[in-house]
């Protein structure tokens, strides 16, 4: 990709640079809790279009980069953007989430499942060269993905779950026909990774936003494998692309998290930052972990949580971020507050040490 040549701080952290303050970006930063989203989202109702036109998707992942210099830009998009490339077609209700109809539960359906068309995810192209173009090297372009247990529970129930009980059945009942849709997945996830960074991703993150909700054998299972064979793939062609993984409810799961060979574990905030260091070795690097709760709060103890994170996590191999998306509600101050406090924690932390 043409454009500048300095190397973006968030990069120098996943190469595992000691730097004086952790780069900072903030999951789901495009979105709901800023007025300028609101705006676009009154003029483009649909999810879909706002994800999949580049213009506005271009838009609205540098709503956040114009106002807060994160250093680290998302594309704005969805983890199940490249279902409809495999033949699953999905759509995203703005009250309900996203909706797959019909779900899948058979293996005829699984069988007719075909390889990614990418063809069909070009604007996701178009996006990122894009917004790598217009960040200039200022910020790291990161790109992102579902994992295949997380699709597939999509897939399987059709829509979001509280206890991921079809899918569950099937993993018990059906375990073969289960493992060739994760399979399907996977190959698919792993090409659309390697299609992302050569359009300009230079960090991936992988969401198995899920596989918090299974017991550690059955991650062992049906998540872990998946996660190695997407990392493996996309290893083989780009070694030194910086790979993400966040998985939501992650803290019985942290060290298996480490088997999946991705560079950075990104930990949520059921885990205390120094113990997650400590569970991880000092050889991984991580990503979070402050609740999204504390935007809600003080300036005073958005401060004090943010220094205590940093000084938790040390000043090598760190990249901080929530440990969730940032909430729609949340007081669009409070995320300017978070980000400008992240960038001076060095002086910060002088004063409040």
């Amino acid at each position: 990709m043409a454009g500048s040549t300095q190397v973006p701080y968030l990069l120098r952290a996943a190469r595992g640079e000691v730097l004086d303050r952790p780069p900072v970006w903030m999951m789901r930063q495009a979105g709901r809790y800023m007025k300028a989203y609101r705006d676009l989202r009154d003029k483009y109702p649909s999810f879909r279009d706002r994800s999949e036109i580049p213009e506005i998707a271009i838009e609205i992942s540098l709503q956040p980069w114009r106002a807060f210099q994160p250093d680290g830009v998302i594309l704005f998009s969805d983890i199940l953007t490249p279902l409809p490339g495999i033949g699953i077609p999905f759509d995203i209700i703005e009250s309900r989430g996203p909706i797959i109809d019909p779900p899948i539960r058979s293996g005829s359906q699984i069988e007719q499942l075909h390889p990614l068309e990418l063809d069909k995810l070009s604007f996701v192209g178009e996006i990122l060269q894009t917004l790598r173009q217009e960040i200039d090297g200022k910020a790291a372009l990161l790109g992102f993905v579902g994992a295949p247990w997380t699709l597939a529970a999509y897939a399987v129930e059709g829509k979001s779950s509280k206890n991921y009980s079809i899918i569950k059945g099937m993993a018990f009942n059906e375990p073969r026909m289960l493992h060739q849709l994760l399979g399907k997945l996977a190959d698919a996830i792993a090409q659309y990774v390697r299609y992302q960074i050569d359009n300009g991703a230079q960090v991936v993150q992988m969401f198995d936003s899920w596989a918090g909700q299974l017991s550690p054998q059955d991650y062992d299972t049906f998540a872990l494998p998946y996660q190695q064979r997407v990392v493996s793939q996309v290893k083989e062609t780009h070694p030194d692309t910086p790979f993400i993984l966040y998985i939501s409810g992650s803290a019985g799961v942290l060290e298996r998290m480490k088997q999946s060979g991705v560079d950075i574990i990104s930990v949520d905030w059921t885990v205390d930052m120094a113990e997650a260091r400590q569970r991880l070795g000092a050889d991984m690097k991580v990503q979070g972990n402050m609740d999204p709760g504390v935007l809600f709060g003080s300036q005073d103890f958005i401060r004090d949580r943010i220094l205590d994170t940093i000084r938790k996590a040390g000043n090598r191999g760190h990249i901080f971020n929530l440990g969730h998306g940032v909430l729609a509600e949340t007081p669009e101050d409070n995320v300017r507050f978070f980000f400008e406090t992240a960038k001076q924690a060095d002086k910060l932390m002088a004063v409040h040490a």
